[in-house]
């Protein structure tokens, strides 16, 4: 289960708007570009997308920026990945080959299935706010600054 880089940055920004905005308070793309590092243009555009999903929220404007309603802290972080990737990209082997279930298993199928089903769980039974509470409460960090390369 591998996700992609779109949907990595699309689960970090928004879980950053849940910590960080309100109806009220509303952030810019480049700010949250900034903050959680990464690329403004690509987040610009997974935002589009994000809001076109109804996960996100946006008005434009002088006051204008992005946030997070009620509803949008409801949604959860597959429905995110739902919307960035679709679902079929987290079911694919863990190793990439083609043919892989429980009636044809690769080599790590059996290994990787429960730790899958697990996050997929989590990723699932939690909302956005659930997640952003858990993620604050527990002093984790929201940004990609400071991890190595690779990891990007």
């Amino acid at each position: 289960m591998m996700l992609s880089r779109a949907s990595k940055y699309a689960i970090l920004s928004t879980l950053f708007l849940a910590e960080h905005s309100s109806e009220t308070h509303k952030i810019s793309v480049k700010v949250i570009a900034e903050s959680i590092d990464v690329p403004n243009p690509f987040l610009a555009k997974l935002f589009q997308q994000l809001v076109r999903g109804k996960i996100i929220s946006s008005t434009k404007g002088p006051n204008g920026g992005f946030y997070l309603t009620k509803k949008n802290g409801k949604r959860t972080v597959l429905d995110i990945i739902e919307n960035i990737d679709g679902l079929t990209r987290l079911n694919e082997c863990f190793l990439g080959l083609s043919e892989c279930d429980g009636a044809n298993p690769c080599p790590v199928h059996f290994i990787v299935e429960p730790f899958k089903n697990g996050i997929l769980g989590k990723f699932r039974d939690l909302t956005i706010m659930e997640f952003s509470k858990e993620i604050t409460s527990q002093g984790r960090k929201l940004t990609l600054k400071d991890i190595t390369p690779e990891f990007k």
